[in-house]
């Protein structure tokens, strides 16, 4: 089994703020758009969404054993779902069937997505295997602007095993992976845009990517102060249920100060501001 922590070169004793700060380290080592392995860059994707979830974290620190008793899954489907919607263990976590009557059961599964999946929005297709034993073929419409969180109804396309019934629904519970630089809260985007110093007091013109690869210019006023957000109207995340609108990225201005000055700089610069 993969060791997450080692993924992020982090201890188990981590906390939560050294974990993003591996995470945002490794995942800008390894981003395919920057020439890295996209197999390395998804597990790290997965590490970081394991233990950055307090209560996935302990399930993963403390794993328990899986029993799959009369109801369950036939032989393989776990594996199966596993590679079609992420590492995350049996998909199904309902009870089975009803004890008072024989009915079809709905199915609850999960399926992992990106922040920019999440934004376009995605088909799925994938064909999977029925606790009937009936391959069923699913077509899922991810829309743009899905929240973490949202479950979708595939109605009518769940278990089948009792004929002559209605048929189960599948119960398709998003999750979306976070990014390696931009933060969702909401339909707003936050990002970082590091500057000088230099810059923060005369000002200047920087330009910064959106989630769609877009180039945006950005005018930094003379004065900026450090934490100071600047917000670009409509370049955010898709309303899930209007995508007509969409939210803000809000870019959080960070100056940086110079650390190796030599005693010339120095001299000037207590001669102009002292």
């Amino acid at each position: 089994m993969t060791d997450h922590y080692q993924t992020l070169g982090v201890s188990k004793q981590a906390g939560a703020d050294e974990i993003k700060k591996a995470y945002r380290k490794m995942a800008s080592q390894h981003h395919p758009d920057k020439g890295g392995d996209t197999a390395k860059f998804q597990e790290i994707e997965e590490a970081y969404r394991i233990l950055s979830d307090p209560e996935k974290r302990q399930q993963y620190d403390n794993p328990q054993p899986q029993f799959h008793g009369g109801g369950g899954m036939p032989p393989g489907f776990e594996d199966m779902f596993s590679q079609m919607f992420g590492q995350n263990g049996n998909p199904f976590f309902g009870h089975g069937f009803a004890r008072q009557g024989p009915r079809n059961r709905h199915l609850n599964l999960q399926a992992n997505v990106t922040l920019e999946e999440a934004f376009s929005g995605k088909e799925l297709i994938a064909n999977v295997t029925l606790p009937s034993g009936r391959d069923q073929m699913l077509e899922i419409k991810i829309p743009p602007g899905i929240q973490e969180g949202t479950t979708l109804r595939l109605a009518g396309m769940g278990d089948d095993s009792y004929p002559g019934i209605a048929r189960g629904d599948i119960h398709l519970t998003i999750s979306v992976l976070p990014h390696h630089i931009f933060q969702r809260k909401n339909d707003d985007l936050v990002c970082q845009l590091e500057i000088s110093c230099i810059d923060a007091m005369l000002g200047k013109t920087a330009t910064v990517n959106t989630i769609d690869r877009k180039t945006l210019e950005v005018v930094i006023a003379p004065g900026t102060q450090h934490g100071q957000l600047l917000a670009a109207q409509g370049y955010g995340m898709s309303k899930m249920n209007d995508p007509r609108f969409k939210g803000r990225m809000l870019i959080e201005v960070s100056v940086t100060i110079p650390k190796n000055l030599n005693d010339h700089q120095k001299e000037m610069l207590k001669k102009h501001f002292n």
